[in-house]
């Protein structure tokens, strides 16, 4: 907790006692007050108790250790890319993914003084990718920090008069700095996908549209990813998500995160997990959940 800068520590404590005293309704999400994990929070669970978390891990913590009942994590990203790594957070946590939620995202550029020469936009490295365009046509010099939130306390507790932040409009609020510009994103389609993690799996409604999310690691044999991937074109599986990454040292396993539309049960996604498992040294579930936006084309 200390790790957030002084003067968002205040509204730190209170949010984390708050949500302590019913955890069951408490989410937590990494980021300080005003972030954007913290309106994502609001928005997904209007009666919820938002806890704030320094980084990540953090707030899967919080909620392992009972604090809350669920953490919302931001995992992608419409412009640019991959937030979180739950293909790491999650499979050691004891988690499980139960829900989605999309988010738009608006990026605030802000300063102690709406008149301020800006040389430095402080923010957490994905919204400064974000925003990549409009910091390098104005010659402003991105800096990376913990979070969009977090960046905007820091500069309202600093005296550099040329440093700014980029962060939603709240965290102005919040911390008593002038909006410079708004909608600062290079795009106006940027959306960011968040995961919501509990103890306990879900049990998506029957006959709703759900999303799966595994984990998985071929054997190291010539095609056997082509051959893994094989079961689920042959029984009309949709897969929306497949990322590779490298576990451990060696670089002669590969693994992946994959997101398929529908769940275990279904007997064409059984077929598909049975043929994968074929080719594969694991396969892991992260979660079963409703599914938050249409994937298939048309839909």
């Amino acid at each position: 907790m200390n790790s957030f800068p002084q003067n968002a520590l205040g509204m730190v404590r209170k949010m984390t006692e708050q949500g302590a005293a019913t955890p069951e309704k408490a989410i937590a999400f990494q980021g300080a007050p005003g972030a954007n994990s913290h309106l994502a929070a609001l928005d997904y669970a209007p009666d919820g108790l938002p806890i704030p978390c320094f980084s990540f891990e953090d707030a899967i913590d919080t909620v392992k250790q009972g604090t809350a009942g669920s953490a919302i994590i931001p995992i992608e990203n419409s412009l640019h890319g991959r937030v979180a790594d739950i293909h790491f957070l999650l499979p050691e946590s004891g988690l499980h993914i139960v829900d989605e939620y999309f988010m738009p995202i608006q990026h605030c550029l802000m300063a102690k003084s709406a008149h301020a020469d800006i040389k430095t936009a402080m923010s957490h490295p994905q919204a400064l990718g974000q925003c990549r365009h409009y910091l390098r046509e104005r010659s402003i010099i991105p800096v990376a920090y913990a979070d969009t939130a977090a960046a905007a306390a820091y500069v309202a507790q600093n005296d550099d008069p040329h440093a700014a932040a980029i962060a939603p409009r709240l965290a102005a609020q919040i911390y008593g700095l002038e909006a410079i510009e708004e909608a600062i994103e290079d795009e106006d389609h940027n959306m960011t996908r968040f995961v919501v993690l509990a103890p306990e799996a879900a049990i998506p409604e029957p006959n709703g549209p759900v999303m799966t999310t595994f984990i998985f690691q071929v054997k190291n044999i010539p095609a056997a990813l082509y051959k893994a991937m094989g079961g689920f074109a042959t029984n009309g599986v949709n897969m929306t998500k497949l990322e590779s990454y490298q576990q451990g040292g060696s670089f002669a396993a590969t693994e992946f995160y994959t997101d398929i539309e529908g769940a275990p049960g279904d007997p064409a996604v059984d077929r598909a997990l049975a043929e994968l498992s074929f080719h594969c040294n694991s396969v892991r579930l992260l979660g079963t959940y409703r599914q938050a936006r249409p994937r298939t084309v048309g839909s």
